[in-house]
């Protein structure tokens, strides 16, 4: 069916589910597909619970004039949703990477808020599915756009720009994650720098770049760039530097020739730092005053397990339990060798979807941890079993609870971090 007619049917309400579970009044059905799931036999049941139509790609499932047949359903919702950002004359700011990008997100959006009426992508809904929807969030009141895209293949980032068409885009880093789907580091460069070929194309585009990132620049010619750095460089529209990590990150930046600005964040890690002047980057050129993006850096406090502070009643916790890549692990590692506290324990799970690179990438994180300084170190998983060092090791979360309900470590930092599917972030309660 035609775009535009679906898309008179979607202002009438403009809300869209996925979900047979959740319809409400008036909005429109789309029949996905997973590996396990089949959204068209669940049409029907969303046209029961108030959805007004259904968007499905099975016709043989069209009951009535409520069924609207495509040829893909999630091809149509991707469409749907960048008719409906093309209706909106704001800027729209696309930002990807391997690590730091949910962050980054959220401290871009809380810098912008202070000037502006910001959509943002909520959580980690930044795949082929939750880009869409986010985009299809967007209402007259929205003065500015920041959207989050993810990528586990080669083209995913080609797929999603294309739907968000941005105007401004920033790569937060490329690192070692998704090897698997990636098929190489470089695998991951291309596909991460998919915003860059887009954007080249992209009349008037800009893009914030940490200059210091080799990999970024190498990959970053033809752009009209707008540089940050953790170090001293020609050419800044923002730098900054740590001032302490001990353990809540601080640290101090300044725009152009500017004054300096100190800011104390709820933020564990200096890897934190360049996100930090991302965000600053980002806030300035859209005309938030220096006062007000400092504000908003210092303000944000972290969720969903990332670079997170936890104080029990028998430990402090650093919780970085979401995801875990070898970038990330070693980010994570050293800035807590860094820390100057005393009684230091690691808790680390296996890194996944690193494919034939799997067990050398979980050997370099164990002898990294070797020079670490760090008192305890616990391994978790089948990667990390394999790995040869003298280290305790632990088949699964369950195993670390059983000993941790035997053996409490009291007084201790606590760092804990590995893939979201070793489910790490269930041990804060017991520590």
């Amino acid at each position: 069916m035609e775009i535009e007619h679906l898309y008179r049917l979607f202002s009438e309400h403009q809300t869209v589910t996925t979900d047979s579970r959740d319809c409400p009044e008036g909005s429109i059905f789309f029949a996905l597909k997973g590996e396990s799931f089949d959204g068209n036999r669940f049409a029907e049941t969303a046209l029961q619970k108030g959805c007004s139509h259904a968007v499905i790609d099975e016709p043989e499932y069209a009951r009535d004039e409520r069924y609207i047949v495509t040829d893909n359903a999630l091809a149509t919702l991707k469409q749907l949703a960048r008719h409906h950002r093309r209706q909106f004359d704001i800027p729209v700011i696309g930002i990807t990477g391997t690590n730091g990008k949910t962050t980054t997100k959220e401290l871009v959006a809380a810098v912008l808020s202070k000037k502006y009426k910001v959509l943002y992508t909520e959580g980690n809904f930044n795949n082929d599915i939750g880009v869409p929807k986010t985009l299809l969030r967007l209402r007259k009141e929205h003065e500015i756009a920041v959207i989050e895209m993810g990528a586990s293949h080669p083209g995913d980032i080609k797929t999603l720009v294309e739907t968000v068409e941005p105007d401004y885009g920033l790569i937060t880093n490329v690192g070692k994650a998704h090897l698997q789907g990636f098929g190489s580091f470089e695998g991951v460069v291309r596909t991460k720098g998919e915003l860059y070929d887009f954007m080249r194309h992209r009349n008037g585009s800009k893009v914030f770049i940490d200059a210091a990132n080799r990999h970024l620049a190498g990959i970053s010619g033809g752009l009209d760039l707008i540089k940050y750095a953790c170090e001293p460089m020609d050419g800044l529209y923002v730098e900054g530097e740590v001032t302490s990590c001990a353990p809540l990150l601080c640290f101090r930046w300044r725009g152009g020739e500017g004054g300096w600005h100190e800011v104390e964040t709820h933020l564990i890690g200096t890897y934190n730092l360049c996100n930090m002047l991302a965000a600053a980057s980002i806030g300035l050129y859209f005309g938030v005053g220096d006062d007000a993006v400092s504000d908003a850096l210092a303000g944000y406090i972290p969720s969903n397990n990332r670079s997170q502070l936890e104080t029990t009643e028998h430990n402090r916790l650093i919780v970085d339990a979401y995801n875990a890549n070898p970038t990330s692990m070693a980010a994570a590692i050293k800035n807590f060798s860094d820390m100057q506290v005393s009684r230091k324990m690691a808790i680390l799970g296996d890194m996944r979807e690193l494919g034939d690179s799997s067990e050398e990438e979980h050997q370099k994180v164990a002898d990294m941890l070797e020079h670490a300084g760090i008192d305890t170190v616990w391994l978790v998983g089948e990667e990390f079993g394999k790995t040869r060092c003298a280290f305790r090791k632990f088949a699964d979360a369950e195993e670390v609870k059983a000993e941790l309900r035997k053996n409490m470590p009291e007084d201790h930092y606590i760092l804990i971090k590995g893939s979201n599917g070793m489910k790490l972030y269930q041990l804060p309660e017991l520590l």
